[in-house]
Order: structure tokens, then sequence, then C-alpha cells
């Protein structure tokens, strides 16, 4: 903490959860009274991983929950209400999909056949093949049309070296990522390219102070009525729009025509939402998306920077068109700016091109090569960031006015990560963690009906003093609902 009271951006290795909130909420310019309303209780490592997986799961759920509760102070002229969010809660939350059954069974996980770590001549790259379209696309690369024999394929992948692979890749439009070290990622350009703070909140335009229209005084939930339209598939993304949903926002999931369902994902992530399909380039979906974007009060994307702007859907034109002013939220895998600005990613090519994965199994010690986070923890945090970086720029909205955009990469989200230090050696290890539904208490869970069948899965870890806090609304398949707002 500084000689002015605040917490900077300078060493964050003993930083806890509370430290976290504390800095991010001051670094967004958000009142700091509203610190005094929060809880966090709970202690210990919570997750076993030389990473500070504990507090980023319980810094990030606490923001959101934090900043929806200070726009329910502002929008009914009251006190903020006192926020809690607790440390093991928090943790389960962030592997919430891992824990969902439909009538006592677990949906299995996509298919990856040929994806994952593999050999090159020179090192190691790592492979994301959880569509179809990308699959095909990287055995066409390698020349192994039509197979989905792992040995051919690794076989085609040790005749390269990584970064001509990673390139070739890349300019493929795959997703895949060569597994590096700390030193070697900080050499590259996109390292120094990456914010310091993981959430980033700029104007893009004047206007007056007001509130969203269909937000309304007296509501039980603290962002009820609030018009989302949400582009995305896994996994940050979603997890931003399910957070709003919980606290009651009305969201319009639009996904792909062409990409095909993830059932062991989407049933988790589509708690809260309604869903429809629309193809960008089909005239008529594309006016439709025009509709609901004209009397939307957040736009809420991850496609890559710059992706949506060539389709027309840039955040000026979406201003200009936008009757009440509107919050454009974007999610990227390395940021708006840098080289790799561009680039297809997820959390795991995150973890294994930026040092993660290697400083964790140096931590663990038993020689291997790489190891990956217990859970996909990036992907979880940035969706977690994006909701508090929406909620956060409506109530800049309510209170000064304007629009706003929002950013969070999966990237900004390491960097933070990667501040706050890890734990020395293998100690960060020696801990339990939840991996079924009995290992949790039972009002950690909910029990709903669904088209699907019976679902059980994780409630929200956040709870908010006499506000209501949870998903109304089952998933559907997706593209079951209407292209209209509720109200």
């Amino acid at each position: 903490m500084d000689s002015h009271g605040t917490i900077g951006d300078g060493d964050r290795t003993q930083f806890d959860a509370m430290d976290a909130v504390t800095s991010i909420w001051q670094h967004l310019g958000l009142p700091k009274s509203g610190l005094n309303d929060l809880s966090l209780p709970g202690t210990g490592l919570g997750v076993p991983s030389s990473f500070k997986l504990g507090v980023l799961a319980q810094a990030s759920i606490a923001l959101s929950a934090l900043s929806a509760a200070l726009v329910h102070g502002q929008i009914n002229d009251c006190d903020v209400p006192k926020v809690e969010v607790s440390l093991q809660r928090a943790i389960v939350e962030f592997d919430s999909h891992s824990f969902l059954t439909i009538d006592g069974r677990h949906l299995s996980s996509p298919r990856a056949p040929i994806g994952g770590l593999h050999k090159t001549s020179d090192g190691y790259i790592r492979i994301h093949d959880g569509f179809l379209v990308h699959r095909e696309r990287l055995k066409k690369l390698l020349s192994c049309p039509g197979s989905d024999e792992r040995v051919r394929i690794a076989a085609a992948v040790a005749q390269w070296t990584t970064i001509d692979l990673e390139n070739a890749a890349i300019d493929a439009g795959l997703a895949v990522a060569g597994l590096r070290s700390y030193e070697q990622w900080g050499r590259l350009p996109q390292a120094s390219a990456i914010s310091h703070f993981p959430i980033n909140i700029r104007k893009i335009a004047s206007g007056r102070p007001s509130r969203p229209a269909s937000l309304k005084p007296g509501a039980t939930k603290c962002l009820q009525g609030l018009r989302v339209v949400e582009i995305d598939r896994v996994i940050a993304a979603p997890v931003a729009g399910r957070t709003l949903a919980a606290h009651g926002a009305d969201v319009l999931w639009v996904t792909s025509t062409t990409l095909e369902d993830q059932p062991s994902l989407d049933r988790d992530f589509a708690r809260g939402k309604r869903t429809i399909r629309l193809d960008l380039d089909n005239e008529q979906d594309r006016l439709k998306l025009d509709g609901l974007l004209t009397d939307a009060s957040v736009f809420l994307q991850s496609y890559r920077p710059g992706s949506l702007a060539r389709r027309g859907l840039s955040p000026e034109r979406l201003t200009a068109h936008s009757k009440n002013g509107i919050i454009c939220a974007n999610l990227s895998a390395y940021g708006p700016t840098g080289p790799w600005s561009d680039r297809r990613g997820f959390d795991s090519l995150v973890q294994t091109c930026s040092g993660i994965n290697v400083s964790e199994a140096a931590h663990y010690g038993s020689g291997e090569t790489a190891r990956t986070l217990p859970f996909q923890a990036l992907d979880h945090a940035s969706g977690f960031f994006l909701a508090t970086g929406i909620a956060a720029a409506l109530y800049k909205q309510v209170t000064e006015g304007g629009s706003y955009e929002v950013n969070v990469s999966l990237a900004g989200t390491m960097k933070f990560l990667r501040s706050l230090g890890q734990h020395e050696g293998a100690s960060g290890f020696q801990c339990r963690q939840h991996l079924r539904q009995d290992d949790m208490p039972s009002d950690w869970l909910e029990q709903r009906d669904s088209e699907f069948g019976v679902m059980k899965a994780v409630r929200h870890s956040a709870t908010i003093e006499g506000v209501d806090v949870g998903w109304d609304i089952m998933p559907r398949q997706l593209g079951s609902d209407q292209a209209d707002w509720l109200e």
C-alpha cells in the first residue's frame, strides 16, 4: 500500500483476496466506501497449485458481486448491500461444469482426439481441437487428412520446429501455442503489450448520466432487466454472461449456426440465459441482431479483436445506433494490442505459451515437462473480471453518462495471476481439492428441473444481503428462444 493509502500496481506477492479486490477496485475508479461492504471468509490454500488460485477465484467473484451491488445501491438510492464470498465456494465455482449432473450422470467432455501437448523437433506445442473445424484444418496442415490417429498426428508434428509449426498453424487460422518458459515468454513483444491490470475500461462516447430504461428501482436482483446480447462460446465470456444473469440481467446468448454444441459446457454456462442462433453472414439474421442491439445495454463478445468491427459491429457504430448508450465488453485471448492480438486462443494455450505450465511443473517437482492448472482458472477469472468491468461501466454510465468499452483478456488475467507470486516449492500442492458433489455441503448445490432432466449444479458463490442471487432460467437446447427482449 502506498503513502496515499491506495494499493498500486507494484509488488502483489503478499496480496490476499481483499488486497486483490482493493487494487482492481481502485484501478477502476469505483468509490472506496463500497469496499466496506465486502466479506471474504475462508483460509488456507484452497486448491493444489503453486499459483494462488484461491486468491484469484475469491477476488474475481467478489469483484463481480460487489460491482453489481454498487449499481443496485445507485439505482435504488440506498447503501450498497453487504456482499460475501467464501474461499471454498469460490474455488468450487471455478470448476462448476465439472460438477454438473443431469439425472445423476456427469456429461462427457468435448472429444479432443488429437489435442494436447505434442513433441516437436526442438520442443513442444499444444494443440486445441475442441471444435471440428479446427481439427480438420490442422490435419490438413499436417498432411494427415481424415485421420484421428494420435500416433500419426504426433509423428507429423515431430517433423516441425515449434516456431515453424506455431506460425504455420496461426496463419491457417488454428489454435495452437508453443510451450515456453517465463524467460522465453518475456522476450516476446506480446508480453509487454499486455496491461498490468486485468480489467480496462474506456469511455467511447459522451452522454448525460442515465440508467438503462429497463433497469428499474425496486427490483429483487441487482441488475434485473439489464439487456445483454452475448456472442461467444467457451468458456470465459459465457461465464461473464452467466454471472450477469445471476444478478438478474436479461441475457440473450447468440451462438453460431456453424459450430457444434458442447453439452458438458453449454448446459452449465447457459444457466440464466435465453439462447438464439444467428448466422452473421445471413442478411435476415443480421437485421435481427441489429434490432436487438438497438435496445441492448450491453454487447458482450469474444471474437478476436477487430473481427466484428469488420462486420460492421464496431463500438463506434454500436454506440451511434444505440438508443440510450451501450457498454461494449470484449474478451480476447492475448489482449486488444500487440502482435498477437488477432490470434485465436484458449485458456490452455495461454497457460502453455506464457510459462505457467513450465513453472507449475517445476514447482510440483516430479520431472514433468509441463503441468496444467487444476482447472481453467484463466477462463473463469476472466469471465468474472469481464462481468465486473460491465457493472463498473454501468455505474459510470449512471453517475457520469456516456458509452464505454471494457477489455479483458486471458493473457491479462494470466499476468495478474503471476503478479500474485507462487507458493514456495511444492508447498502449494499440499491441500485437498473438491472432486465430486459428495465432497461439498448440500447448500453449495442446487437441483432444478430442465428439459434435459433433473439438473444438479453448483450455486453461485456470492451472496448479497437483502437481494436475490441465482439463475431463474434453466438451460435448453441452444437456439430454442425468440430473438426479442422480455419486456
